[in-house]
């Protein structure tokens, strides 16, 4: 396995995740597809990460599958339980929020692990194309269940059948991601992220994405009656009393993640 693919690093409590092929534009190989996994594993175990970040170097985020590299379809993938334990949608099973900075053009799978994430942020004037009708292919890796929910049926219907190239500005016009400067972009993403992490509670963090992932599948009422038990957990966490005695002494909160 070549390591080299893809880069961690850890810094204030954020780990930055990055695709690292910048000739081929980050093209997806199964070797990458490896290295996420373990990676993400890495992040999620580690007690001084509470946050995530994914992104690719020099001008690209993922230009979709290396076909070279023989990344296409698999074949059958073999059933599972649960939808967390799939090819790429076990990203949602990332306990800690994870953050897209889509630094260049994403394509295909490349902009179907954007889509996996909590937060997408995006450079200004960034291409962004699912793809996959117009190589002959289907909507991948879940993309006709998510896009709906992140854009709505209308624009997840233009988006996939058309396969068209759209930029950064409509991106976020349609609720799809957070626009930011190309300058400095990266910089911005990661100061973002370390203002989450030192202001909100790692553990809030945690049950919050939990939330709202189960809610896809959860009535009202479900969801209702888990909001109660998990408030009653919250108000004896550790956390809770350092959120409330921060805010009392007027100044920044020391969370534990407890």
């Amino acid at each position: 396995m070549n390591s080299d693919e893809i880069l961690y690093s850890v810094s204030e409590g954020v780990a930055t995740v990055t695709l690292n092929r910048p000739e081929q534009l980050n093209a997806w190989t199964p070797n990458m597809e490896e290295l996420l996994r373990d990676l993400m594993k890495r992040a999620a175990d580690d007690s001084n990460v509470h946050a995530v970040i994914l992104t690719g170097s020099g001008r690209g985020f993922c230009a979709g599958a290396d076909l070279k590299a023989g990344s296409g379809p698999a074949g059958p993938q073999p059933e599972v339980d649960g939808d967390f334990n799939q090819r790429y949608s076990y990203l949602m099973g990332m306990p800690k929020p994870l953050i897209a900075a889509m630094n260049g053009p994403a394509a295909g799978v490349g902009l179907c692990l954007a889509l996996y994430c909590d937060l997408r942020f995006v450079a200004e004037g960034a291409k962004l194309t699912t793809a996959f009708a117009r190589r002959g292919l289907i909507a991948e890796h879940g993309s006709a269940w998510l896009l709906p929910r992140l854009v709505g049926p209308q624009h997840a219907v233009n988006l996939l059948m058309t396969g068209r190239t759209f930029l950064a500005d409509e991106a976020e016009r349609m609720g799809l991601a957070s626009m930011l400067p190309a300058e400095g972009f990266i910089e911005a993403v990661q100061s973002f992220a370390r203002d989450l992490v030192k202001q909100s509670s790692p553990r809030s963090l945690r049950v919050i994405k939990k939330q709202i992932n189960l809610a896809h599948g959860q009535s009202l009422q479900d969801a209702v009656r888990m909001s109660n038990d998990e408030q009653w957990q919250s108000l004896q966490s550790d956390d809770f009393r350092e959120g409330v005695a921060a805010f009392r002494e007027r100044r920044a909160p020391d969370f534990k993640g407890t």
